[in-house]
């Protein structure tokens, strides 16, 4: 009879575990202080313009160089944790965050802050979106959908807590000495609560299960082909599916401060605007994470892209500042489950030992998407001297991840590889 039960330390290290809830607890407070850098910008960002004396656009590229910086990193730290665990990664990208806020306090130009936001900052930031989602994902089963929405949750939750923060440190003392302290803060809570997630995942342990979890996809053989594609060609959709969404969720949430800024309400208006936006997709991610435990990634997916859009024409006919702020919850209310679909899409449709590379590679490009829609959003801006343009080019890239998303919806329901509903 022993012989066929797990020992107490197996036990404790089980998919859906107690300890498996608790790593995830610890998870999201790592990815609230990890992901500070990805809104602090946007809130310093008519400082930074006042400071170096730059255009709109200008201003907006150290924000594209972070979100670069910031994919490339999920990459190379995805991989990184594959070999040695999610701990290593953490403890570097705590180190290259402080390094970064700290030395990006000291910048005296435009170029010079770019750089150190992209290689320090925003690499750092890599080690904790991409990894720690795939991560979580290798610790459940049964309410996988719900736990990566939670880990995914706390990026929007540091979207809610860091912009009003952050707002009133520059107000009263000004962005150098706010980086400092940033910089100071997430070095040394990163490093600590990194020390809580050195035990390895169990599915990088033990071999892959042989039957399908009720409810779930069947457990796809790596020479199948997901939606009839190859593996590369389904990767690659997943990837520009990523991009295309992201540069239209790029536009309220890189571009909110300063729009209200151009429209006479104030830094501080804009600030706390973004701050209901992420606060509204805290509650998005985590809903959608119900509903993909029950229709699926694609599923979820599809009705993410038709809300995000249906959001991002709502910004156009209304400029008023009690209208911008129920439009933004409603745009962080409609979005915040798109990013977290990509994982259980993966999960479900391409082999699960390719599980946590291809989860970073398609989060990776979702961040490109961003660093992409942040600059082309501000380049839009100088040459047509109105958002209203840019939130237009939002909607049409929109419009291409929700064709993505139907076309291989369509494919798998014609192939017969949907998991079912719930």
């Amino acid at each position: 009879m022993s012989a066929t039960l797990p020992a107490p330390g197996a036990r404790a290290r089980l998919p859906d575990s107690p300890y498996a809830w608790l790593r995830l607890g610890i998870t999201l407070l790592i990815m609230t202080v990890g992901s500070s850098g990805m809104y602090v910008i946007s809130v310093v960002l008519p400082a930074v313009q006042a400071d170096f004396g730059v255009a709109r656009a200008d201003a907006s590229l150290p924000y594209t160089l972070l979100m670069i910086g910031f994919g490339i990193g999920g990459v190379l730290m995805g991989r990184l944790a594959d070999r040695h665990g999610v701990a290593w990664p953490l403890f570097a990208g705590a180190f290259s965050i402080g390094l970064g806020f700290i030395a990006a306090s000291f910048a005296q130009s435009i170029a010079a802050f770019g750089l150190l936001q992209a290689v320090f900052i925003g690499l750092g930031s890599g080690a904790v979106f991409a990894p720690l989602v795939a991560d979580t994902s290798l610790w459940f089963v049964r309410r996988r959908g719900i736990a990566v929405a939670v880990c995914a949750s706390g990026n929007y939750l540091a979207g809610a807590v860091w912009p009003p923060i952050v707002q009133h440190f520059v107000d009263s003392a000004g962005w150098r000495p706010t980086y400092v302290g940033l910089g100071l803060f997430c070095a040394l809570t990163m490093a600590g609560l990194a020390l809580c997630l050195r035990e390895r995942p169990p599915a990088l342990d033990e071999p892959a299960p042989a039957v399908s979890q009720p409810g779930m996809a069947a457990p796809i053989d790596a020479t199948l082909r997901p939606f009839g594609f190859s593996l590369g060609m389904a990767q690659g959709l997943l990837c520009v599916a990523g991009i295309a969404c992201c540069v239209a969720m790029a536009m309220p949430q890189v571009h909110i401060v300063a729009y209200c800024v151009d429209l006479g309400f104030g830094a501080a208006r804009g600030a706390q605007m973004l701050s209901l936006m992420l606060a509204c997709g805290i509650v998005s991610r985590l809903v959608s994470g119900w509903i993909c435990d029950r229709i699926g990634g694609l599923r979820t997916l599809l009705l993410g892209s038709v809300l995000q859009g249906l959001a991002l024409m709502l910004f156009l006919p209304f400029d008023g500042l009690v209208p911008l702020f129920v439009v933004s919850a409603l745009f962080g209310l409609f979005q915040g489950g798109i990013v977290p679909a990509y994982a259980i899409i993966v999960r479900e449709f391409f082999p699960p030992r390719q599980a946590s590379g291809r989860v970073g590679l398609v989060i990776s490009f979702t961040l490109l998407g961003m660093a992409l829609g942040g600059w082309l959003s501000g380049k839009v801006f100088d040459l047509t001297g109105s958002y209203h343009a840019a939130f237009l080019n939002g909607i049409a890239w929109n419009a291409l991840n929700l064709c993505i998303a139907g076309t291989l919806l369509w494919r798998a329901r014609r192939l017969g590889t949907l998991a079912p509903i719930r």
